[in-house]
């Protein structure tokens, strides 16, 4: 499909210019149409704002992607190419469903589950245990969790465009050291319609992507964090995507946590995510989601030096890492955010 450095060049520029240039035309569409994310209950934002841009981040990803494998197609997986497209897009659907008609929450999770499942038919799943019923579940783990931590992210402008980009911007260089050319190119088309994005979706926002786009992105990642495919040992090279991905699985596991320790559902929205957490200490929005950027830009580097180094030291590094984000996690955790917090916090202030 593509290999060289300008054939990645010229898919990133296709993919970020296709979006850019679409995103209007959804925020049109949606503006015209009424399909608008209106202000109150947890959300933060004072006016109504267009939904939409996920499918026009849908549209450029798939248009570039089908182009390039028709100008060049794959020597092998293209058959997986289009299911793996075709359930992102099915799933792109269900996000949008999800904003138009607010779907219960297992209606999107068992189509994840089902999509996990038949990603896992086609011998793309996680193979760590040896066992097909536990690496059959950790790959529905994987698929879900990582699908729906994109959709939890995308609470502040620009937050899951931005991590979407940096994500798949790791498995890019992991997939272009290890000679994957497939997934070299999916993962650089992603890049390019996440930041095409961007360029409306950036605080003050103009233009949200709903679960639609989320969910696209989330899967996206998801799954080529599951292709990632390395020399050694399978035992160390699970650790590399984990990596790549611990901001989304951060503050998933933040906000689960935190939900169900105050007796709320985690499945319903909030102000409680490592975003809000920053701006309630203080920090401006742009400023809270460039923190997230650089954090998650990090840890990509430190995932790309985990693929290349040896057992122990992969081992050592994910460690290190795994214990700063336990740290991370119990410092955020202790801002208060939900209002009986809030009012003791400010009650003990004040003696």
């Amino acid at each position: 499909m593509t290999g060289n450095w300008w054939e990645y060049l010229a898919v990133f520029t296709a993919s970020a210019v296709t979006s850019t240039l679409l995103t209007p035309v959804a925020l049109m569409v949606a503006t015209r149409a009424g399909i608008l994310d209106n202000p109150g209950g947890h959300k933060s934002h004072d006016s109504p704002v267009p939904y939409l841009g996920g499918v026009a981040i849908v549209v450029a990803f798939a248009g570039v992607v089908v182009g390039a494998a028709v100008l060049k197609p794959p020597i092998t997986g293209l058959d997986e190419l289009v299911t793996v497209l075709l359930l992102g897009i099915v799933l792109a659907f269900v996000g949008l469903a999800d904003d138009l008609w607010n779907l219960a929450p297992v209606v999107r999770v068992v189509v994840e589950i089902v999509f996990a499942l038949q990603l896992w038919r086609m011998e793309t799943g996680v193979h760590l245990t040896g066992s097909p019923v536990i690496d059959i579940a950790l790959t529905v783990m994987w698929v879900v969790g990582i699908t729906n931590a994109f959709n939890l992210l995308d609470n502040m402008d620009g937050l899951a465009a931005g991590q979407a980009a940096i994500c798949a911007s790791t498995m890019f260089a992991v997939a272009v050291a290890n000679g994957q050319v497939l997934v070299g190119a999916l993962s650089v088309a992603l890049i390019g319609c996440a930041v095409g994005f961007l360029r409306h979706n950036f605080h003050p926002a103009k233009i949200y992507m709903g679960d639609g786009g989320a969910l696209f992105l989330g899967f996206m990642v998801a799954y080529l964090g599951l292709k990632l495919q390395f020399e050694r040992s399978v035992s160390e090279s699970f650790l590399v995507p984990v990596v790549a991905c611990a901001i989304p699985v951060l503050d998933t596991s933040l906000v689960t946590f935190s939900r169900l320790s105050t007796g709320r559902s985690p499945f319903r929205g909030g102000q409680d995510h490592i975003s809000h957490r920053l701006v309630h200490v203080g920090l401006p929005i742009p400023v809270a989601v460039g923190l997230t950027y650089v954090s998650a830009a990090a840890l990509g580097v430190v995932s790309f030096v985990v693929s290349r180094v040896d057992a122990a030291s992969a081992w050592i590094l994910s460690g290190l890492v795994a214990g700063l984000l336990v740290l991370a996690g119990i410092l955020l955790s202790l801002i208060p955010v939900y209002p009986e917090s809030m009012r003791k916090h400010y009650f003990f202030s004040e003696r």
